[in-house]
């Protein structure tokens, strides 16, 4: 029997706000030939984010090498590798003036370094074009490359983010390539490459795990000394991707929080609509000063 989708319930609510900034900021992106995650991945906040003039930029091209069945990202065989983009990222930053820049990618397998190169140049022309302007940035694994990664850590980014994703039962079924420990041991090596510079990753719900799986990957992310999580509801971007298993309440969003704080994360985001970058401007600062309490 074919599985029908669960009915979205009452409080996935996305609102829609397309004014001013938002239809500046796209034009922006589409001048600069600039791609967002916002639109690759079919963020549900992209118009209250844009709106506020924020946005997550994607580097290194729109064709990722994995094909996560989560994500709407396009899959295949990149062509596209743009010395220059992270000039370009670092206009459009100035441009925005914006306080807080969060870069991403998709994955580069193809490339012996992962595109890593890429995102310390933009961390670097981003800070050169705005002096103040806090930069996260959310990386791929790199396929266990830890020389990419250094390569990454030794340009200071004021956050550096990896998502687990999702339970380490469901980890093999949900992305594709990407390990459970693997990702845990980027958490653990960039923290022991740059132990002032917070730690940042996020778990996805709905697609099958168990209450007590979540708390486990709690632990797990709490071991290697990872500061911030995000936790949100998985919403199924097309008909393709996996169904949605569950749909967890606001109330249980706010324990998950509770449970997270207790644990020690320095800044737990939690919500139904909650993605990796929702929000991400108001954590730098707890996280910042709760590293800088611990040294």
């Amino acid at each position: 029997m074919k599985k029908k989708a669960q009915a979205k319930p009452d409080w996935i609510r996305i609102k829609l706000t397309t004014g001013e900034n938002y239809s500046e900021i796209k034009d922006m992106m589409r001048s600069k030939t600039l791609h967002t995650v916002c639109e690759e991945a079919r963020c549900p906040n992209i118009y209250e984010c844009w709106a506020n003039r924020t946005a997550t930029f994607m580097i290194l091209g729109d064709i990722c090498t994995r094909a996560c069945r989560f994500c709407a990202v396009n899959t295949g065989m990149p062509t596209e590798l743009d010395l220059q983009e992270p000039e370009r990222v670092a206009e459009a930053a100035e441009q925005m003036q914006l306080r807080h820049c969060v870069i991403t990618s998709v994955a580069r397998d193809d490339l012996q370094d992962g595109g890593a190169s890429i995102f310390a140049g933009s961390i670097k022309s981003v800070r050169g074009r705005l002096p103040l302007c806090t930069v996260e940035t959310l990386i791929p694994d790199f396929m266990g490359n830890w020389d990419a990664l250094k390569i990454v850590m030794d340009a200071k980014p004021d956050i550096l983010n990896h998502n687990v994703e999702t339970v380490e039962r469901l980890s093999d079924r949900v992305r594709a390539k990407a390990k459970y420990t693997r990702s845990l041991e980027l958490l653990r090596r960039a923290k022991e490459m740059q132990p002032d510079i917070p730690t940042k990753s996020s778990i996805m719900l709905g697609v099958g795990e168990e209450w007590h799986e979540i708390l486990q990957t709690m632990d797990d992310l709490r071991a290697v000394n990872c500061d911030i999580l995000t936790i949100g509801q998985y919403l199924q971007p097309t008909p393709k991707h996996l169904f949605v298993e569950k749909y967890y309440t606001p109330e249980q969003f706010a324990e998950l929080k509770e449970e997270g704080l207790k644990r020690g994360f320095s800044h737990v985001e939690s919500g139904p609509l909650v993605r990796s970058s929702y929000h991400a401007h108001e954590q730098v600062k707890s996280a910042q000063e709760n590293v800088a309490a611990k040294a």
